[in-house]
């Protein structure tokens, strides 16, 4: 098989031999000139044929900026966005509680070294609203920003490294900023129930079983089942706890089962006419009610909620000389008394109750 040839341009020389070869075999006059001669000649004169290492070098440039473009249409690539442009809470946030003594070392070491690791944003569909970018994860970084650039007033820490997202739906911006939260840094059980619950309440889940499931699917179903937990004692208590967060998983489940008891209302009296300075100042306000509530059993006609009629009703605590004190407590079923204090034992309780046995007889009789 013959080998074909590759056609290359002719060169102006060339092109010249050959013009002046068709001169001498062509009658002249004017418009005589075949117009492909004029053609062929320019193109001659403006070719200027790269060399090869120069092509290659052009085409690696041209897959370079297809690349970049694709990274960037894929959120891959950090942006420099003004710190003004970005709304931190246009989701509600899961982490509610910011350590001080944390903000100032993360100040320090972004003035010190730069912004180690960009912030997550994406555009809203809503930007008059939400603002032309809305936070996904980065909540401390970006305060920390905003901080050091309130303390240079105004002129230093304009802009943060951000990448721009493009999520599918809000729920995956949900989910991205809990699991950056939970892999980095890591929630209180309080702040954990509340997102599940406040992404319930923002309309991004329909109910708190499939919030729990979504933004805490990697969890086991007893971890998700606590987390509901923590989810109801945001629910009823979320605007009457002052050191939420400070609360560790058995206080939230106790407080929590507390809540199921029926308690609800009592709490949060307990909770309004307290003077509450410290995390455990507010825990020892809770006590009293929450052990009341590990004797009462939950009513399973409402799923582990009892009924309003079932809540008991208890009597002023009334104290003794020796430390104890009693109280009456009322219940659909009947009535009962509570001893409470350190000497309290089951000695103790065996000797009211032969008492009590010989007062009711002495009565009936």
């Amino acid at each position: 098989m013959a080998k074909r040839r590759q056609l290359e341009i002719p060169s102006a020389e060339a092109l010249k031999e050959i013009e002046e070869g068709f001169a001498r075999e062509t009658p002249s006059g004017p418009g005589l000139r075949p117009p492909i001669a004029d053609v062929v000649a320019d193109a001659a004169m403006r070719s200027d044929p790269l060399p090869a290492s120069e092509r290659a070098d052009a085409a690696r440039d041209k897959s370079d900026a297809r690349q970049l473009r694709e990274a960037i249409g894929k959120g891959l690539v950090a942006r420099e966005i003004p710190i003004h442009e970005i709304t931190a809470d246009a989701l509600t946030r899961d982490r509610i509680h910011l350590d001080e003594e944390d903000m100032v070392e993360l100040c320090t070491s972004i003035a010190t070294h730069g912004l180690r690791l960009p912030i997550e944003v994406f555009e809203p569909a809503n930007p008059e609203a939400a603002g032309k970018y809305a936070l996904i994860s980065g909540f401390r970084r970006l305060a920390a920003v905003r901080r050091l650039n309130a303390m240079t007033g105004g002129e230093k820490h304009l802009t943060i490294a951000a990448f721009v997202r493009q999520p599918d739906s809000i729920a995956d911006s949900v989910i991205a900023m809990v699991e950056e939260n939970e892999i980095r840094t890591g929630l209180s059980q309080y702040e954990r129930g509340r997102a599940a619950a406040m992404a319930v309440y923002d309309g991004v889940f329909p109910s708190l079983d499939e919030a729990v499931q979504m933004l805490f699917g990697s969890a086991s179903k007893a971890k998700r089942s606590k987390i509901r937990s923590f989810a109801l004692v945001h629910e009823e208590l979320g605007d009457m706890l002052s050191f939420a967060t400070h609360l560790n998983e058995r206080q939230c489940l106790r407080l929590a089962a507390a809540l199921r008891a029926g308690l609800a209302q009592d709490i949060r009296r307990v909770l309004e006419d307290h003077v509450i300075e410290t995390p455990e100042a507010e825990w020892a306000a809770l006590v009293p009610l929450v052990e009341q509530a590990e004797g009462v059993g939950p009513d399973p006609s409402r799923g582990g909620r009892p009924k309003a009629a079932s809540k008991p009703k208890v009597g002023a605590r009334i104290p003794l000389a020796n430390g104890v004190s009693i109280e009456r407590v009322e219940r659909p079923d009947g009535y009962a008394i509570q001893f409470r204090g350190a000497s309290v034992n089951s000695e103790m309780i065996d000797k009211v109750i032969d008492h009590i046995r010989y007062l009711l007889e002495e009565v009936t009789d």
